[in-house]
C-alpha cells in the first residue's frame, strides 16, 4: 500500500482525461450509488438542517454546489425542502460540461435546480448564495486552489458553507481500491476511487489549510463523519 502520512498529487483520471459523455455519465452514476450506499448525503443534509435552524429564510434559500457533478447532492436537497417546507433555488456548477448535461438529464423538471458549466472562481457576482456546498471535490485541488475556494467561500456565502470530503487512512483507502472492481463499476471509478482518498486530508491538514485560509480565528468547524468523511463547515451569525 502506499504511504498515506502524507497527501498524494497523483492525479485522477476524471480531471486529466478526454472522455466521452457516455463514459463521464457512466463514472458519475457509479459514483451515486458509492454515495447511497455509504449515507454521504445525509452529511450535508443534516448541515443545511442545523444551518436552518439559525437561519430561517423568508424567501428562497440559494444553495450553490461546487464541483456538482450528477447532481444527485442537489436532488436531495430539492427534496429536503420540500420535506421541510422550505422554497430552494439550487445552483450546480462544474468545470465538466459532460457533467453539466447527465447531471440535468438526471433531474426531473420540477426541481428547482439550474446547471452551470463554469470554474467556480468565474461565478457572476450577480449570484449571491446564501449557501455555498461541495461534496468530493476539495480533493480535486491543490492546496493554494483549495485556500482560494475557502476564502471564496468565506466571502460569498452569506449564512455559511460546508466541505463533504474524504478521510485520507488506510480502511477506506483499501476498500476504495479493491470494491469497484467487485462491483464491476466503470474503469474510470476503479482507478479513482483510490486515488481520490491518496488525495484527500487528515484533521491536520485541514487546520492547516484554515489557517493559512485566514479562517482558524472564525468558528469554522472540521467534524469527523461516518463513513471516513469530514465536515468542514462554518455556520455564520443570523
Amino acid at each position: 500500500m502506499i504511504d498515506l502520512g502524507q497527501r498524494s498529487t497523483e492525479p485522477e483520471l476524471l480531471d486529466t482525461q478526454a472522455t466521452d459523455f457516455a463514459t463521464v455519465e457512466a463514472c458519475l452514476r457509479d459514483l451515486e450509488r458509492i454515495n447511497r450506499w455509504t449515507g454521504a448525503y445525509r452529511i450535508t443534509l443534516g448541515w443545511l438542517e442545523r444551518l436552518l435552524d439559525r437561519h430561517r429564510p423568508t424567501r428562497p434559500l440559494v444553495v450553490v454546489d461546487v464541483g456538482s457533478g450528477y447532481g444527485d447532492m442537489l436532488r436531495r436537497i430539492a427534496t429536503f425542502g420540500q420535506r421541510a417546507g422550505v422554497a430552494v433555488d439550487l445552483i450546480g456548477v462544474d468545470l465538466n460540461p459532460h457533467a453539466t448535461i447527465a447531471a440535468a438529464r438526471a433531474t426531473p423538471p420540477e426541481h428547482p435546480i439550474r446547471y452551470l458549466t463554469w470554474d467556480v472562481f468565474d461565478l457572476s457576482p450577480s449570484i449571491r448564495p446564501d449557501v455555498v456546498i461541495s461534496a468530493l471535490f476539495a480533493h480535486h485541488l491543490d492546496e493554494a486552489r483549495l485556500v482560494r475556494f475557502l476564502r471564496w467561500m468565506d466571502g460569498r456565502a452569506r449564512s455559511g458553507w460546508l466541505i463533504n470530503d474524504l478521510h485520507r487512512h488506510p480502511i477506506p483507502y483499501l476498500i476504495a481500491r479493491f470494491a469497484p472492481a467487485l462491483l464491476q463499476m466503470n474503469p474510470m471509478v476503479r482507478n479513482d476511487a483510490s486515488v481520490s482518498v491518496a488525495r484527500a486530508f487528515e484533521r491536520r491538514d485541514w487546520e492547516r489549510l484554515l489557517e493559512t485560509a485566514g479562517l482558524a480565528a472564525a468558528p469554522t468547524t472540521v467534524a469527523a463523519c461516518f463513513p471516513f468523511r469530514f465536515a468542514v463547515g462554518r455556520i455564520k451569525p443570523p
